[in-house]
C-alpha cells in the first residue's frame, strides 16, 4: 500500500513541452508521481513559460516558475567564485537567490514530506527543505560526463576547466550521496560512479551513504506512436539539442570521421541535423553541402522521422541514458550508436540496433542499414518491444515507490 504524500519536486528546466532528454525524463517521472501523491513543482524557467506550466498544473497542486537568465557576465563570475571557493563552477552558476527565497517561504507554509531534487543542480535547494526526506534524482554521475568530456579535447583552457570540475564534481556529488536520504540512478554504470564517488570522501563521511536505487528513464509509449516510415526512406537522421557539448563532439566526428566514407559508397545520402542551438560550424557546412541539412529547433519533427533510412548516435562522451534513443526505439527507427551511446539500455548488438566504434565499422553499419530493408525493419520491430515491455513510465517507475515508503 502506497500513501500518498506532499511532495516538493524541484527541476532545473521546466518539464514541459517534452522535447529534450532531461524533460522529457522529468515528464514521465512527475505523471507518475502524480497519480499517487500531492505534487508542487518548482521550475526555473527561460522567458515567458506560463502557457506550459498551465498545461502541468493538470498534474500538480501548484506550479511556481523561477526566472533563470544566463548571461556571460555572470558565468564569469560564477568561475571567479569556483576558482577562490574550489567549488564547482555548475553549481554556483545555478544559485539563484530568487530560489532560495521561494524555497523558504514555501518550507514555511506548508510541511512537504518529500523534496525531489531533479538533477544535481537543485540539491542545494532541496537541501533547505526542513523536515522532508530528501532524494536525489541524478539524470547522470555529472562527474564521469565531465571526465569523458575533457578526454576528447586536445590539451588548452577548455579541457584544463572540465578537468578541475569533474574532480570538483566528484567529490560533491559523493558528499549529496551522503547527506541526502535516498538516491537514484539511471543505469548501473552511473550507480557505479557514483558509488566511486562516495567511496573518495574516505575519512570525510559522517554517516552511511544511502542504497542508490536504479530507475531507467522511462517514456511513455503512448505518447510515442511507431512512425510509419516512407518506402524509400533514406536519410540519417541526428536528434538532440545542438548546444550541449558530448551532442556536438559527436557530430564533429561523425561529418568529419565516418561521413566522407558513407559518400564514397553512397554519394546520393542526405544528412538532416535536427536539434536547438547548432554551432556555426554545422550551419556552415550545411551551408556548403546540399547533403548536410541543418535545420536547428522544429516543432514537429514527423517528416523528419518518416525519411529515417537511419537513426544515428555517434556518442564519443557523456553520461546516463539516452533519452533519444529510447524515443527512436519507441518509434520503431532502426538505430546505429556506439557502445557508450546505449550505455545503460538493455540493447543487444543485431536485434535492437547496431553498434560500433571505429569510423569504419560505423560506416559499415549505416550502409548495411540503408542497403538492407529487412534488417532495418527487424531493428525497428524489435526495438519498439523493447520499449514497451521494459521504458513505459508505467512500469520504469514502479521503483519510486519503494524510495518513497523507505525509512531509515
Amino acid at each position: 500500500m502506497i500513501f500518498a504524500m506532499k511532495v516538493l519536486l524541484l527541476t532545473q528546466v521546466l518539464p514541459y513541452p517534452p522535447d529534450s532528454g532531461p524533460k522529457i525524463k522529468t515528464w514521465n517521472t512527475l505523471k507518475y508521481l502524480a497519480r499517487q501523491h500531492e505534487v508542487t513543482l518548482v521550475s526555473f524557467v527561460r522567458g515567458d513559460q506560463s502557457a506550459d506550466a498551465a498545461v502541468l498544473q493538470k498534474y500538480c497542486r501548484a506550479v511556481y516558475p523561477v526566472t533563470m537568465s544566463r548571461h556571460p557576465a555572470y558565468d564569469a563570475w560564477a568561475m571567479l567564485v569556483s576558482l577562490a571557493a574550489n567549488q564547482p563552477w555548475m553549481m554556483l552558476r545555478d544559485d539563484r537567490a530568487a530560489m532560495r527565497q521561494l524555497i523558504a517561504r514555501l518550507s514555511a507554509e506548508s510541511h512537504f514530506e518529500v523534496a525531489h531534487a531533479d538533477q544535481l543542480n537543485m540539491c542545494q535547494y532541496a537541501a533547505r527543505v526542513g523536515g522532508a526526506r530528501k532524494i536525489l534524482d541524478a539524470h547522470n554521475a555529472l562527474w564521469l560526463l565531465y571526465q569523458r568530456l575533457a578526454g576528447t579535447m586536445g590539451a588548452g583552457p577548455k579541457k584544463w576547466l572540465l578537468e578541475r570540475d569533474w574532480r570538483l564534481l566528484k567529490r560533491y556529488e559523493g558528499s549529496l550521496c551522503t547527506n541526502f536520504d535516498a538516491v537514484t540512478a539511471v543505469s548501473d554504470e552511473d550507480k557505479g560512479a557514483l558509488e566511486e564517488a562516495i567511496a573518495s570522501q574516505g575519512k570525510k563521511l559522517k554517516k552511511q551513504a544511502a542504497p542508490i536505487t536504479v530507475i531507467p528513464i522511462a517514456v511513455d509509449t503512448d505518447e510515442l506512436p511507431v512512425v510509419e516510415r516512407q518506402p524509400d526512406a533514406d536519410h540519417l537522421l541526428h536528434f538532440g539539442t545542438m548546444y550541449w557539448p558530448p551532442n556536438i563532439d559527436s557530430v564533429r566526428w561523425f561529418l568529419d570521421a565516418i561521413w566522407p566514407l558513407i559518400l564514397a559508397q553512397r554519394p546520393q545520402t542526405v544528412f538532416d541535423l535536427v536539434g536547438s542551438r547548432p554551432p556555426q560550424e554545422f550551419t556552415l557546412r550545411g551551408q556548403a553541402d546540399r547533403r548536410i541539412n541543418v535545420t536547428g529547433y522544429v516543432k514537429d519533427p514527423l517528416p523528419y522521422l518518416q525519411s529515417a533510412g537511419a537513426f544515428i548516435v555517434p556518442l564519443r562522451a557523456g553520461g546516463g541514458m539516452r533519452v533519444k534513443i529510447l524515443e527512436a526505439l519507441a518509434r520503431g527507427l532502426p538505430i546505429i550508436t556506439t557502445t557508450l551511446g546505449c550505455e545503460g539500455i538493455a540493447v543487444e548488438n543485431e536485434r535492437h540496433v547496431l553498434i560500433a566504434d571505429s569510423p569504419q565499422d560505423f560506416a559499415a553499419a549505416i550502409l548495411r542499414v540503408l542497403g538492407d530493408r529487412q534488417l532495418a525493419e527487424m531493428l525497428a520491430r524489435n526495438g519498439r518491444q523493447l520499449a514497451e515491455e521494459r521504458y513505459d513510465y508505467r512500469s520504469a517507475c514502479r521503483p519510486l515507490d519503494q524510495v518513497y515508503e523507505a525509512r531509515p
